[in-house]
């Protein structure tokens, strides 16, 4: 009696664990073969050749004593040399498209390398081209020789649901790849601070260093995310673990295939969440959407007739449900893209069709400044740890290799002021540095740490 007890708890769990999760992954044999074995690795066996191991080295300038920068001691002791130190990294990728070489990884991964090797699952090395990254949203696109490759297919990632289960495979560690599975604990999680743009899927599926650029999957063996980072005490695995929606990242990833970089839109409002307090005054009966808090000059909601107050509800047809989510959809539009804007004006619902504009990062990018080639800036970002805490220009990007990027400056970097004179814009800091002859004298912001930087 006991024994055929505890046979049937064990069949109801099974159903539970297994049988009742079909209706989102696939049937039985899409899952585990005909034989219905409980195991994944007949699944696995189709997507393990298409996640890559991925080793570089490099060089960055070793952070120098802002003294070293101070007119006064180079007047007296001449310019000291920049020091470098050679960097390597590991982390993982996910071979997207065989026929050409495509691999996506994240941006952390690949930064400050001059070589990148990928380790194929069948052993073989070979050296990769970087095609382009996207700080932004931490998403690096690399090509190898595309000979006899083994691609993921990707998933529909807007059709997760909290409690799928998935499947994490990257190299942690440098252990080489290895596979932990779990399920999705959280959908859209923003305002972390990882990246600029966030819209995480959340995983119980242990990820750890190396993990970075690996690929998490359903069970039906397609790509639904990136994994990119965790939180937890030291780095280690306490079960939170981030991965970038493949819907996301795809969109990075042609735009970086076609012209390297990513032309970021602007809307030119500021927004933001609708709390039960504001959604009563504005007599909503939601909290769903995202207010206008204010309209930019000249931009293009304030040309199509957006005003302060407005509630945006729905962007090309789909929900709005916070100003993070206006921020992702329109930053992912290409400068030039034309949106339907649904919103909510006075009770009414009123549709705008605007064209997306550039957005402040562009402005800053410069051409005639010799010292600052290579280089690009914008205006302090909300997201970012100084934001309203400090005066300046944020270093938005830098080229890899370039006169700027051999000064030890980084993305990120706030400058807080130029030749001694404080900073507060771009335009401001660019008039600066365009009447300039010899050095230009920076004040840096970086962290809590400030320092001198001479370009010359």
């Amino acid at each position: 009696m006991k024994t055929t007890k505890q046979f049937i708890i064990t069949l109801i769990s099974l159903y539970i664990l297994f049988g009742s999760g079909y209706a989102l992954s696939g049937t039985w044999p899409a899952l585990f073969g005909k034989d219905a074995t409980t195991s994944l690795a007949p699944m696995l066996e189709n997507v393990l050749p298409g996640v890559v191991n991925i080793a570089t080295s490099g060089t960055v300038a070793v952070k120098q004593n802002p003294m070293y920068n101070d007119p006064f001691f180079r007047h007296f002791f001449g310019a000291v040399p920049q020091q470098k130190r050679r960097t390597q990294s590991i982390g993982s990728g996910v071979i997207v498209d065989a026929r050409k070489g495509y691999i996506i990884t994240n941006n952390h991964v690949i930064a400050n390398a001059d070589t990148i090797f990928v380790t194929l699952n069948d052993k073989r090395k070979l050296k990769a081209k970087l095609i382009g990254t996207d700080p932004e949203t931490d998403v690096a696109i690399l090509k190898v020789k595309p000979d006899n490759l083994t691609a993921i297919p990707l998933a529909n990632s807007t059709a997760l649901r909290v409690g799928d289960f998935v499947v994490a495979v990257g190299n942690p560690f440098g252990l080489g790849q290895t596979v932990t599975s779990g399920i999705i604990s959280a959908l859209g999680r923003t305002g972390l601070g990882i990246e600029g743009y966030e819209n995480f899927i959340q995983t119980d599926a242990s990820i750890n260093p190396g993990n970075s650029g690996g690929a998490l999957i359903n069970l039906n063996g397609e790509l639904i995310g990136v994994n990119t980072a965790i939180v937890g005490p030291s780095g280690g695995n306490i079960g939170i673990g981030f991965a970038i929606p493949i819907n996301m990242a795809e969109q990075v990833m042609q735009q970086l295939i076609q012209h390297g970089s990513v032309k970021r839109g602007l809307l030119g409002v500021q927004a933001q969440d609708i709390t039960p307090e504001l959604a009563e005054a504005l007599g909503l009966d939601t909290t769903e959407g995202t207010v206008i808090s204010a309209v930019t000059e000249g931009g293009s909601a304030q040309q199509a007739g957006i005003k302060p107050g407005d509630v945006i509800i729905r962007i090309d047809g789909k929900p709005v449900i916070s100003s993070a989510k206006l921020r992702n959809t329109i930053g992912l539009k290409r400068v030039g893209e034309s949106v339907d804007i649904e919103l909510i004006r006075d009770g009414q619902k009123k549709h705008f069709k605007l064209t997306i504009k550039q957005a402040d990062v562009d402005s800053g990018r410069v051409s005639n400044i010799p010292l600052l080639n290579g280089a690009e800036f914008s205006a302090i970002p909300r997201n970012h740890p100084l934001y309203r805490q400090v005066d300046g220009v944020m270093i938005a990007s830098i080229k890899r290799g370039s006169k700027i990027w051999r000064s030890g400056l980084e993305p990120g970097d706030i400058i807080v002021s130029a030749n001694r004179k404080p900073v507060s814009s771009v335009k401001q800091f660019l008039k600066i540095a365009k009447k300039t002859r010899g050095e230009l004298l920076l004040r840096i912001q970086r962290g809590n740490q400030a320092l001198y930087v001479v370009l010359r």
